[in-house]
């Protein structure tokens, strides 16, 4: 009884379909069969039993052809080849038994006979059962396959936006949350203007980093005042100690790329390469065009290979994780990152794929 219950409901609907409508099937066919040419009661009997042979049939042809399944297509058409081929003598050799045997025709010639005939007009109808019963295994895992699929897809799209949602945890950490608040703290004493400018910045990555949690694309241009904003409040906890450059591409300003993707690659360099260094160090951030591919790196002059991660809580790697799964995720394999380390600073870096926009297009954008 256990073993019934974890069969799949469709399945057993579509075992109960077949087999009502071979009933139907048979019953039609055996009552013309009793008015137009066999007055005789006994072939409802016969019928009733060839039914239900094929009813236990059905079955065995589920279970085969689920086996036959885990093969290749050549694999599989030459076992339905036989499959038909088997049901058919099954089934031929009980119309047999019931209509001749017990009729006193008994031996190999009269079997042969009885296939024989059967092979010309009558029997068909068993193939066709065989077929008519693959068909609709088939069609049940073709629609298996497609919800399988959505059920992937729906399930990818969630796991998005739980990635999404631990993106936004790990960047705007609490720790930048409040070293930030202490620096503010400290400016209203002093400059009051300054002060009011770090509040403004805060504000604007807090509503970047807001908006920008679903799966939209954003251009460069928008995304390098994020990091501008990022690097402005940095600076005023690190004065002098941070430096920051921008190699940009002009030509590559409109390209659209994921939010807060280059976040996590500048702040790793500020929190171990540049802030734990006596004397600070430089970012520089590089995005140049190579033919189809556009070239993205954040390299810096820190302490590199020689950097002690502190494990305050933020430095578990998620940020950078969140960024590689989403690079190969959005734009293939290939744009994952690539990261270089050595005593005299250290490199992040990737690649995503470029097209020019089509002369259409940019003509119906300038009109």
């Amino acid at each position: 009884m256990k073993s019934l219950e974890e069969i799949p409901r469709i399945w057993k609907r579509a075992y109960l379909v077949l087999c009502f409508w071979y009933a139907a099937n048979y019953a039609v066919g055996t009552f013309i069969e009793y008015k137009l040419e066999n007055p005789n009661s006994y072939i409802f009997v016969n019928n009733l039993q060839l039914f239900e042979a094929l009813c236990i049939l059905i079955i065995a042809i589920f279970f085969y052809t689920n086996w036959l399944f885990r093969f290749n297509v050549y694999v599989q058409i030459a076992g339905h080849a036989a499959g038909a081929m088997m049901h058919f003598l099954v089934m031929g050799t009980l119309s047999y038994y019931l209509e001749d045997y017990v009729e006193g025709y008994i031996g190999w010639d009269f079997w042969k006979a009885h296939i024989v005939g059967l092979l010309k007009w009558e029997g068909l109808h068993f193939h066709d059962q065989y077929i008519i019963t693959i068909g609709v295994y088939y069609v049940i895992r073709y629609f298996q396959g497609v919800q399988h699929q959505e059920k992937e897809k729906s399930e990818l799209t969630l796991k998005n936006r739980e990635m999404q949602i631990s993106l936004l945890k790990s960047q705007i950490n609490p720790h930048f949350l409040f070293n930030t608040l202490n620096s503010i703290n400290t400016l209203i004493g002093s400059s009051k203007e300054q002060a009011r400018k770090v509040i403004t910045q805060l504000s604007d990555i807090f509503r970047y980093a807001l908006d920008s949690h679903g799966d939209q694309m954003v251009k460069l241009i928008h995304e390098l005042d994020f990091i501008d904003n990022y690097i402005r409040i940095q600076q005023v906890r690190f004065g002098d100690r941070l430096k920051f450059v921008k190699q940009v591409d002009f030509s590559c300003l409109s390209v659209e790329i994921p939010p807060m993707i280059l976040q996590p690659l500048v702040e790793n360099s500020v929190k171990y390469g540049i802030a734990p260094k006596e004397d600070g160090g430089t970012i520089i951030l590089t995005v140049k065009r190579f033919n189809n591919m556009i070239f993205f790196e954040v390299k810096d002059d820190g302490l590199g290979s020689n950097a002690k991660k502190v494990m305050d809580g933020s430095s578990s790697g998620v940020g950078m994780k969140n960024t590689d799964e989403r690079l190969k995720s959005i734009f293939g394999p290939g744009s994952g990152l690539r990261i270089h380390s050595n005593e005299w600073g250290y490199s992040v870096s990737f690649f995503i794929p470029f097209e020019e926009p089509a002369v259409e297009e940019l003509n119906s954008k300038a009109v």
